[in-house]
């Protein structure tokens, strides 16, 4: 069988939909990503299953068509990475949403999942979620912005010293823009 890197997409908008053996592969994805370092929720690495679980029952347990949907991105049907797409029902705000998480999976960094999932996100926000644009928060320090920008993201704002990860390491949090889709 020959590997490809051009991952198949599956997106997932019910908490029934989502197996027992593609939450542990999505909690052991989370818990691999915040473990190498990455931004993923979880600032104070190491973390395991007992930190990871709950976070994660709670976002499959919002899961709906209109408000919340994952994106997984497999590769040769593993779980290579994954991104939370959300809005606010809210009407004043619903016209756009936010991505969350957004996660590669360190044993397949180097194939452009990160920028597959934003590609793949940004059509699944403007074709099926008719939403016109798309934020997100990005920590500072670790060229998030940078990564964010060649998609076609632009900054418009940061909080500065916003995330304290350890007593001398205040970040800023980035907020950044996708507009139009």
């Amino acid at each position: 069988m020959t590997s490809t890197n051009t991952p198949a997409f599956h997106q997932i908008v019910r908490p029934h939909e989502i197996t027992a053996e593609l939450k542990r592969e999505l909690i052991d994805c989370w818990i691999t990503v915040t473990n190498a370092g990455g931004a993923a929720g979880f600032p104070f690495p190491p973390v395991d299953t007992d930190h990871v679980a709950p976070v994660a029952d709670r976002l499959i347990a919002d899961l709906d068509p209109d408000r919340s949907r994952l994106l997984l991105a497999a590769i040769d049907g593993s779980l290579a990475g994954w991104l939370n797409i959300r809005r606010d029902i809210n009407p004043v705000v619903a016209h756009w949403g936010t991505i969350n998480h957004l996660q590669s999976h360190t044993s397949f960094r180097g194939r452009s999942i990160g920028t597959a999932l934003m590609n793949r996100a940004r059509e699944i926000a403007r074709d099926e979620m008719n939403l016109e644009q798309l934020h997100l928060a990005a920590r500072g320090g670790v060229g998030l912005e940078d990564f964010y920008g060649r998609l076609g993201w632009k900054e418009i704002g940061r909080w500065p010293g916003a995330l304290r990860l350890a007593p001398d390491d205040d970040r800023d949090e980035i907020l950044m823009i996708l507009a139009p889709l």
